[in-house]
């Protein structure tokens, strides 16, 4: 396993991977969305960010993205969640800052107890505007 930086030739295998984990992870918001915003991710959110790629045996397998001090992204292939690589990914993480904070749809249970479960607290509640579902604000600090 390697986690490595980001870069342009990753740029396809990346969004195929947050597509299929979108999908996936928010049933409850329609898929249209999703696909709507492709297009975004590849033009403004991907070059935008400090992103970084897991690769086993020469296939992406998840990918983080940080943006300042928020973890912006961080997707698992489904085939491939709980076994590991989102932990790995975080940890990388969490070694390029020294605080981190994210928003996450608070349907999206799996991901909200995973957070929880890695040190991150819920620090406010919000809806996002764009989708108008629930999430928590999250926090994680070194110092805690």
């Amino acid at each position: 396993m390697q986690i490595r930086p980001f870069t342009l030739a990753d740029t396809e295998a990346v969004l195929a991977i947050w597509l299929e984990a979108s999908l996936q992870a928010h049933h409850f918001i329609d898929p249209a969305y999703w696909h709507a915003n492709l297009a975004p991710m590849r033009e403004t959110y991907l070059p935008a960010a400090d992103s970084y790629v897991l690769w086993q045996d020469g296939t992406a397998l998840g990918f983080y993205s940080l943006y300042e001090e928020t973890l912006a992204a961080i997707f698992v292939t489904p085939e491939q969640q709980g076994c590991g690589y989102g932990k790995a990914l975080l940890a990388h993480a969490k070694r390029q800052r020294p605080a981190l904070r994210l928003q996450v749809y608070r349907q999206n249970r799996a991901s909200c107890d995973f957070y929880l479960s890695q040190g991150f607290q819920i620090e406010d509640e919000q809806q996002d505007p764009h989708t108008g579902c629930a999430e928590w604000v999250m926090i994680w600090s070194a110092q805690d």
